[in-house]
């Protein structure tokens, strides 16, 4: 890991995209910023961060040795690299919303956005953007956010859980092909509300109850609706009210 600290950003991922695209990087080149002013979150959302609380950063993969087709796989692997090491802190109850929302209970500690860069060989980069709520308390205008110290009352240091993160992450990727299944098993049991009867909105803001079953290996949401059919879903379609 080569580590680049920034005292403040606009965005750790916008960062590293602009880096790689002017200097040649080292695989797992991370971006960290004690604040990140424009922070970036799924569907073009705000990540809102107060100075120096939390943990913010991007990971720079010069190839993430996976095909279009099973672009999500990176996700599976990422959001459960965040789940593990959050456990080693003895944190509990902590799931993982679709796509790659980390909740405490029902309250989102933490964030990932993963953005790839396709290029004319067909290999792929990616910068994978990660922020965890670490001491803040002040979460006013967003009522389903919090932080460790909030949820647990510690204070994790923040240094040892980005390593811990990144050693995950580097551990996952060497195996990927063979522990795929493993890693999948691994997110579907953290999954949020699984199996679970819930309330989604759908884009015209028609509520309608199902059960979460999975995730697909596109990355679509699967549900069983009330009439016991099972539908996919992509990420904009529906939203999980909770």
């Amino acid at each position: 890991m080569y580590l680049i600290k920034l005292s403040a950003t606009s965005s750790t991922n916008d960062f590293l995209k602009k880096l790689s695209a002017t200097s040649v990087l080292e695989n797992f080149t991370v971006v960290w910023a004690n604040v990140q002013l424009q922070g970036k979150g799924q569907m073009g959302s705000v990540w809102v961060t107060e100075d120096a609380k939390n943990l913010t950063f991007s990971i720079y993969l010069k190839e993430n040795n996976t095909s279009i087709d099973n672009l999500f796989n990176l996700n599976v692997l990422v959001a459960n690299a965040v789940l593990k090491a959050l456990f080693s802190l003895n944190l509990t109850n902590i799931y993982v919303k679709w796509p790659n929302d980390i909740l405490s209970y029902n309250k989102k500690i933490a964030g990932i956005l993963i953005e790839n860069n396709i290029h004319a060989n067909g290999s792929i980069s990616s910068v994978i953007g990660i922020g965890i709520n670490c001491k803040q308390t002040n979460f006013e205008g967003f009522p389903q956010a919090s932080s460790i110290l909030k949820q647990y009352d510690i204070i994790p240091n923040k240094e040892e859980l980005l390593t811990a993160i990144v050693d995950n992450i580097k551990k996952s990727l060497i195996d990927l092909d063979d522990q795929s299944d493993d890693e999948w098993n691994y997110y579907h049991n953290y999954l949020f509300k699984k199996d679970v009867v819930s309330t989604f909105e759908n884009k015209d803001g028609t509520l309608f109850n199902g059960i979460i079953k999975q995730v697909n290996r596109h990355g679509q949401l699967v549900l069983q609706l009330e009439n016991d059919d099972l539908k996919c879903y992509n990420l904009k379609d529906i939203k999980l009210m909770y």
